[in-house]
């Protein structure tokens, strides 16, 4: 080793055990920063037998520094990294707003409360992620209760009650404990009974049309002043089924002239006479309204905090009326605004995707194409970087975007450690109906190489971690490159892992190792496959927008389901399935 190349190992070395000393708060280790080092210095990897000697006496100098000096140091030699560090910082500061009267309470005690009418889709993320985080915050208690009272409208979907848990534990929760509202209709009557001997509710036969014009004039019905007896028997008339849908509602008896007319004497109990797909609930026709229901369940579960959104405001308030009748405490409440999610074309409604599904244009709640978090699950994508991404959003009554982006850094931070590096060269794109292809495609073209060139290129499996060793990529029946790629003629492309090359006709002539000519002459480093029949491996990369299709190192057959890699220039993708007839692996992309 020379003493230029001395100089800047001693040089990048500082720089990496500063950063690394800050970022963690420790002393730093020789071990820990030589695959950074290595990594982003691939010139420094011919003298690896002697670059721990020049480092270690680097690293012993930062250790015996404290972090103000460590800190200004670096900012000399590195002010950026000096900013990342600071931003890292704020992130790790930057916290949830404290829950209003949260001392006031021995436990809190919070609830989860979907209707199960089908698989989340990605805003439905934001509850869980939210509520699970202010439960670790506080020490607290996590109900998930399915409100599922509605067995027309909101039609229950059987298959939705495991599907939702599971999404709760991929988002890295769980519920303390699990209600079905469908299980507990007779607490429901009993209550409504007890209203109805406190004279806080009236059985009502008016017609729909009829009523909401009484109450838009603040007039009461000819019901309101009904007899206790009556209410009471006809309440058990519902209840035993005896009249149809719309005959008879239960409303509570608030206010007749409030100022808001969406408070007027609001319907607690209707009639419904599609039969729940439950078979322990098939057989109840009278149905509570989400605002009665949930309102007895969150007082009789000790819920002490509810997160809901701002549109929901007028369900606090009827909820009110009716703790006012039993004496109870309200809950704190916190609104917020809704959030929409970039990068899709679907809407996040569940009935728009179970629509999409149904006519054939997505394939299934998974499809790389819905807004759904089935979907980006089987995109390699890991539920903690949608509850930080969502947990960043805060709790503001506003409106909110979210970029997708976001999600995606969040994920590249937690899986870029540990994903392997491999190579893709696409083919083609089977593109969407609309004819988008988002990642470049072209027809491969395929190259001999001539000279005295080596029969494999050896890649890191990691740039940062050299311990991982290298990759064995065939060549010795040529390479295959995309299109964008190919060098004109005469001009040189490096071939990474492998060295460089010049084109001369249908042949790739051997250049050499010099690494000098990628920093000094701008030769462009592109990926590679063998074209061999045994070189490579076909792959389907499903993505948001349409399938490609391309070659892998042979190499990448040898994960399993589940396995995340980086496909170099490409972005990362998860390994889903093996091909049952030799034909196709299939993967899905995550993101750049």
């Amino acid at each position: 080793m020379d003493d230029d190349l001395r100089d800047r190992v001693r040089a990048e070395a500082e720089t990496h055990a500063l950063y690394n000393a800050l970022k963690h708060g420790s002393d730093p280790e020789v071990g820990a920063i030589m695959g950074p080092l290595m990594g982003e210095n691939p010139d420094f990897r011919p003298h690896g037998d002697e670059i721990p000697g020049v480092v270690a006496p680097v690293v012993a100098e930062v250790s015996g520094m404290d972090d103000d000096e460590r800190r200004a140091r670096l900012l000399e030699l590195d002010p950026e990294s000096v900013e990342e560090l600071e931003a890292e910082d704020e992130e790790e500061d930057a916290v949830l707003p404290d829950l209003p009267n949260a001392d006031e309470y021995d436990e809190i005690r919070m609830r989860l409360a979907p209707n199960p009418n089908g698989p989340w889709h990605l805003g439905s993320a934001r509850m869980p992620a939210v509520i699970g985080t202010y439960k670790e915050l506080y020490d607290g208690w996590m109900l998930c209760r399915f409100d599922d009272t509605d067995p027309e409208t909101k039609r229950p979907d059987l298959d939705a009650y495991d599907e939702i848990i599971d999404a709760i534990e991929y988002l890295g929760f769980e519920p303390d404990e699990v209600l079905k509202a469908s299980d507990r209709v007779e607490t429901y009557y009993d209550h409504a009974r007890d209203l109805i001997e406190l004279e806080g509710a009236y059985t009502c036969s008016c017609p729909a049309e009829h009523f909401r014009s009484l109450k838009a004039d603040a007039e009461p019905c000819e019901h309101r002043d009904k007899s206790v007896e009556t209410v009471r028997e006809e309440f058990e008339a519902m209840v035993d089924g005896d009249y149809s849908d719309g005959e008879m509602v239960l409303r509570v008896k608030t206010d007749i002239e409030h100022k808001n007319p969406a408070l007027r004497d609001f319907v607690a109990f209707r009639m419904v006479d599609t039969p729940h797909p439950r078979p322990e609930a098939e057989q109840y026709r009278a149905w509570p309204m989400l605002d009665f229901q949930s309102g007895i369940d969150d007082h009789l579960t000790g819920v002490t905090h509810i997160v809901r959104g701002i549109d929901l405001q007028d369900s606090a308030k009827r909820q009110q009326f009716v703790y006012d009748y039993f004496g109870w405490e309200y809950p704190e409440v916190v609104h917020w605004g809704h959030v929409q999610i970039d990068a899709y074309d679907v809407p996040m409604s569940t009935s728009t995707i179970k629509a999409r599904i149904d006519d054939g244009a997505l394939t299934g709640w998974d499809d790389p194409r819905a807004p759904t978090l089935a979907s980006v699950k089987r995109r390699g994508i890991r539920g903690e970087a949608i509850v930080d991404a969502m947990v960043d959003l805060g709790v503001s009554t506003s409106n909110v975007d979210l970029a997708m982006s976001s999600i995606y850094a969040n994920n590249r931070d937690l899986i870029d450690d540990d994903a392997d590096r491999r190579f893709l060269v696409r083919d083609a794109a089977e593109s969407d109906a609309d004819g988008r292809d988002r990642l470049p495609s072209g027809s491969v073209e395929s190259f001999a190489l001539a000279g005295d060139t080596p029969d494999a290129g050896h890649p890191p499996l990691h740039p940062n971690h050299e311990d991982r060793g290298d990759r064995d990529v065939p060549a010795s029946g040529g390479v295959l490159l995309e299109a964008d790629d190919v060098p004109a003629e005469g001009e040189r492309v490096w071939l990474k892992g492998f060295g460089c090359v010049r084109r001369d006709g249908d042949a790739l002539a051997w250049v050499g190792t010099d690494i000098a000519l990628v920093r000094e002459e701008n030769v462009p480093v592109v990926h590679w496959v063998g074209a061999g029949d045994d070189e490579h491996v076909r792959v389907r990369l499903r993505t948001m927008d349409g399938d490609v299709v391309g070659y892998a190192e042979p190499g990448y057959a040898d994960y399993d389901v589940d396995d995340v890699v980086q496909f170099e220039r490409v972005g990362f993708a998860r390994f889903d399935a093996a091909p049952a007839d030799g034909d196709e692996f299939v993967a899905f992309y995550a993101h750049p």
